[in-house]
């Protein structure tokens, strides 16, 4: 199993579509680790970090979010790996 960590900003109507939770119901159902915050410029900013296939799985579902969430892009930034404990919203 290949750990992988990558960072994700997300753009669009991210803020206020329980865009941070969803996405940590969909980690949490990956078993990924990492953080969903939102970004002062109105963009969030997700970690994902776990096993590579669940880690891509939840990256590919950031491009849709949840159903009130209109998601226009996501900028990835591959990191070195690490173990969060869990996946928390900031």
């Amino acid at each position: 199993m290949s750990k992988r960590c990558v960072k994700a900003v997300v753009t669009g109507k991210v803020q206020g579509v329980w865009f941070r939770r969803a996405t940590q119901e969909q980690a949490l159902q990956h078993g990924v680790t990492g953080y969903a915050k939102n970004l002062p410029d109105g963009r969030v900013e997700v970690l994902l970090c776990g096993d590579g296939e669940a880690v891509n799985q939840v990256a590919t579902w950031l491009w849709q979010g949840p159903p009130n969430a209109q998601v226009t892009h996501v900028e990835f930034e591959p990191l070195e790996p690490r173990d969060p404990d869990t996946f928390v919203t900031l």
